[in-house]
Order: C-alpha cells, then structure tokens, then sequence
C-alpha cells in the first residue's frame, strides 16, 4: 500500500488506522451490514504450561482473574467496537467507500471453496478429517458471528 501499487483493500476496518489504510488507498471494499463476514480472526494468548506452574499463586491468581472467555468476548467487543471510528477516518478523507453485492460475495465465496477443498484434501492425505475440522469452524463461526 505504501508504494502505491494497490489502490484498494478488504480488510477488517479495525486495522486501517494501524497500518493508515485510510491514508494510503483512496478506495475501500465492504461487505453489506449483516452478511456473514469474509474471515474470522483467531487471537491467541498462550503460556508455557510449565511456566505457568512455576508461578506463585499470587502470580497465577492475576493471570486466571486476566484470561478465559470473558476476557476473550471483551477483547471481541473491543475489536468490533473500534471499527466504526475506523470506517470515519476513511469517510472523513473523502475516500471511495464500495459496498460488494451480496452477488458478487457469492461468486467469491465459491471460487474460495476450491481452495477450502484442497485445504481439507491436504489434511486427509495426513491422516487427519479435514472436513470435520472445516465444519467445526463454520459452526463456531455461525454461533459467534457478530453480524448476526
């Protein structure tokens, strides 16, 4: 973005002001209100289980009171609660705001499943169920999809 070699993006709106999206493209892709979104984000805190319990219990007390899902659903909210401002800071630019059909979504939706295919090949070839595993993720993503 920064060289000038793209003039647009799909991202999540929340990074935009991170990377200054806003300030480097003049076009903007967004999906209509409350259709299902385009990707997940996966965040992932973890420690050394051994390091873990080595800790104090005072030490172990403030990370269990700090992590699980509540701290997961607010960082969440967080993340969903910063793309509004985002989505301003484009608007306020003047920059090209583009809405993508729900049309044009599923023809991409569908191009994108060929790759889901070979994805869920690849990990039967390795013993694993690849399908199963795909499956859990669109339930998960359907059970905690914000747009809903």
């Amino acid at each position: 973005l920064s060289k000038g070699v793209l003039d647009g993006a799909l991202l999540p709106w929340e990074i935009v002001p991170a990377i200054k999206a806003h300030e480097l493209v003049k076009f903007h892709s967004e999906i209509p209100p409350k259709h299902p979104w385009l990707y997940a984000t996966v965040f992932i805190m973890a420690m050394n289980p051994a390091k873990y319990d080595s800790l104090p219990a005072d030490l172990k007390k403030i990370i269990d009171a700090n992590s699980g899902q509540e701290t997961s659903a607010g960082l969440a909210r967080a993340m969903d609660d910063a793309a509004a401002p985002a989505r301003k800071l484009a608007v306020e630019r003047g920059n090209t705001l583009n809405t993508i059909s729900a049309d044009e979504l599923k023809n991409w939706q569908t191009a994108a499943n060929t790759v889901t295919e070979e994805w869920i090949k690849d990990l039967d070839k390795k013993g694993l169920n690849g399908k199963a595993l795909v499956e859990s993720a669109r339930q998960l993503i359907r059970k905690y999809d914000a747009s809903k």
